[in-house]
């Protein structure tokens, strides 16, 4: 027994105490440990070479475009909203910017005006349009800056768009000429006036903070210095609509120029509404044609019949003024076109250079010298207190020559709310944009328009 347990603990070999044995005494085959390196391959491999070849192109080329980005010319202002388009400023801003020039800022988002006019104008109209460049519309964009600044009213021929793309080459190089367009993105038609008419009151509002926004045809004469002084009157209701009124049956012949498609609506005679070449919607008129919802408004064949419709809806107030509707030049007439022959002037291109070389069409002061005289001494715009007789002096007219600024009670401008010396030099001091790029926001808050309140400036 004792000989038994002695073989016993010599063939396990382990220690007396029962103390765990070594690992080379296992019965498991070991393994061989591979070598220890303290470095990886040198290799690389090729997908982690041309995707680090990659980043460092992308960065490389972020680098470039930030530098460039930095050092490039600021962007242009944009007189804009939607796709209408005011070229004058555009024009003014754009060479302002190129020259570096910031020093004046007479340009602004929305400049604060007494009236906008908007010439309504055709890609068949170019006669007509060369017509009145050559007689009260200035052809210069400096002379027509200058009649802005002493009037107090913009000018802008408002044209649509066309499907034709020669008549659209032909429109863009007027406007590299001329620079004194409105455009409005509606199809240049005419069965489509209405809406043209409609669009460009929605365009004038959001792109000029004007008093009165006036709808005139290419085919009157006008005297803006007159026009000026109809604005500059003071009135009691800011809801008010100024043009030649008039009624008339119900034209329901297809066969007729002035065809009615709805007449069954109206009855067998119109309603009280203005002559269509040349009528005058105060602002808080067109901030509702501006906030009003696409195919709300009830269109009629006529535009003019269309725009009374309107207003009797707007409960307006109905100013009617012969003076915008004068058959011949006297010393009242504002705009002067062959009421009822003609739905303007017959002939204008023609007609409208005989007018301007007659003396009381275009020569004849703002107002009679009789009534200058029974005038009190007022104030315009801003708070410049001007007698009143100063307005006797010759009116604003377009001309080859520099335009003097007289008389200088019309010598204010609302963009920069500062008067404007009276001078017989050109203005070399043109307004241009700041540094920073001007945008419109085209939807105004409704909050803005229902506050928007009608300053009063002179009465006459």
């Amino acid at each position: 027994m004792p000989l038994f347990s002695h073989r016993s603990s010599a063939v396990s070999g382990g220690p007396v105490s029962g103390a765990p044995l070594p690992s080379f005494y296992s019965s498991k085959p070991v393994k061989p440990s591979k070598p220890f390196y303290s470095f990886s391959s040198t290799r690389t491999p090729l997908p982690l070479l041309a995707f680090s070849f990659l980043c460092l192109f992308i960065g490389l080329a972020g680098t470039l475009f930030a530098v460039y980005a930095i050092r490039r010319n600021q962007p242009l202002p944009v007189f804009h909203c939607g796709k209408s388009v005011d070229t004058f400023r555009a024009f003014y801003s754009s060479d302002s910017a190129k020259l570096g020039d910031d020093s004046n800022k007479g340009l602004v988002d929305r400049p604060k005006l007494l009236g906008f006019v908007g010439i309504q104008t055709g890609f068949d109209s170019g006669e007509r349009r060369a017509a009145l460049r050559s007689t009260w519309f200035p052809s210069d964009p400096e002379d027509l800056l200058r009649l802005e600044q002493a009037t107090g009213l913009g000018f802008r021929f408002v044209i649509g768009k066309s499907k034709d793309a020669k008549k659209m080459a032909m429109l863009e190089e007027e406007i590299e000429k001329y620079r004194d367009f409105m455009l409005i993105d509606v199809e240049e038609e005419y069965l489509k006036l209405p809406y043209k008419t409609l669009a460009f009151f929605k365009a004038a509002f959001k792109l000029f903070e004007a008093d009165y926004y006036v709808k005139a045809d290419d085919d009157i004469y006008l005297r803006p210095d007159r026009l000026a002084t109809l604005l500059a009157k003071e009135r009691s209701d800011s809801m008010t609509y100024i043009g030649c009124m008039k009624k008339g049956p119900v034209i329901t012949d297809p066969k007729l120029k002035w065809y009615e498609k709805s007449g069954h609506l109206i009855g067998n005679e119109y309603f009280l509404h203005a002559y269509g070449p040349i009528y005058v919607l105060s602002a808080e008129v067109v901030a509702s044609l501006a906030a009003a919802r696409n195919n709300s408004l009830r269109m009629f064949n006529n535009e003019d019949v269309t725009i009374g419709s309107w207003m009797l809806a707007m409960n307006v107030h109905h100013e009617d003024n012969r003076a915008i509707c004068d058959p011949r030049c006297t010393p009242k007439s504002i705009a002067v076109w062959d009421i009822p022959r003609c739905s303007g002037l017959c002939n204008p291109a023609s007609k409208l250079k005989e007018l301007h070389k007659i003396g009381m069409c275009s020569k004849s002061p703002t107002l009679p010298p009789d009534d200058v005289h029974n005038e009190e001494a007022t104030t315009y715009g801003f708070g410049s207190s001007i007698p009143a007789t100063s307005i006797s002096s010759q009116p604003v007219v377009a001309s080859s020559q520099p335009i003097p600024i007289d008389p200088p009670i019309l010598a204010t401008t609302y963009a920069s709310s500062q008067p404007v010396a009276a001078s017989s030099q050109l203005v070399t001091d043109l307004p241009s944009a700041s540094s920073q790029p001007v945008r419109i926001d085209c939807e105004l808050p409704q909050s803005r328009i229902s506050k928007l309140s009608i300053k009063k400036p002179m009465r006459l």
